[in-house]
């Protein structure tokens, strides 16, 4: 198993992924925000997850193309249609056989975060709210690949309802 994260997972990804989460609120386009994402997501994509592949191996990110979707695409209003088309050739055939959305009302998963807030965070509740709509928008589109997972219970409730999703690939 290979495991991974979006923004970053690479070099080049991880000084992308300090410019998406780092740069001061306003002072980046949201076209420039998808167009970053989608750079960090081709390099990793080239050089850690197609190669993974090839060999066999699972890859398990935290975060891809979905978060895109709901972010970019629902959150910001460039639309779904075309972030997914933005990031067509950048995914280079690799869309996750399952996409696993950890299901958490705004005010719980606000009070759950451990890290402090970076750019994207910051931006509030309203922006939040806006992202899970987005992510539940993309399990009604894609139900055979994007799964919600409800997480308003306890922890292992959670990691049995994940294993049980997992579990149904092998």
């Amino acid at each position: 198993m290979v495991p991974t994260r979006e923004p970053g997972g690479t070099p080049l990804g991880e000084r992308l992924r300090d410019v998406l989460l780092q740069t001061a609120p306003g002072d980046m386009s949201t076209l420039a925000e998808a167009h970053l994402f989608a750079a960090a997501r081709a390099e990793l994509v080239a050089t850690v997850i197609r190669p993974a592949l090839e060999a066999g191996r699972w890859v398990v990110t935290d975060r891809f193309l979905d978060s895109s979707l709901a972010y970019q695409g629902e959150a910001r209003g460039l639309g779904i249609e075309a972030v997914l088309a933005l990031n067509a050739g950048v995914a280079d055939g690799c869309l996750p056989d399952l996409a696993l959305v950890i299901d958490t009302p705004v005010e719980v998963a606000a009070s759950r975060r451990c890290a402090g807030p970076d750019r994207i965070e910051a931006e509030g509740d309203g922006f939040q709210q806006r992202v899970a709509d987005g992510y539940r928008e993309l399990a009604r589109r894609f139900p055979d690949r994007v799964r919600l997972v409800p997480a308003e219970d306890e922890r292992e409730v959670t990691h049995r309802a994940v294993m049980a999703e997992v579990g149904a690939l092998a």
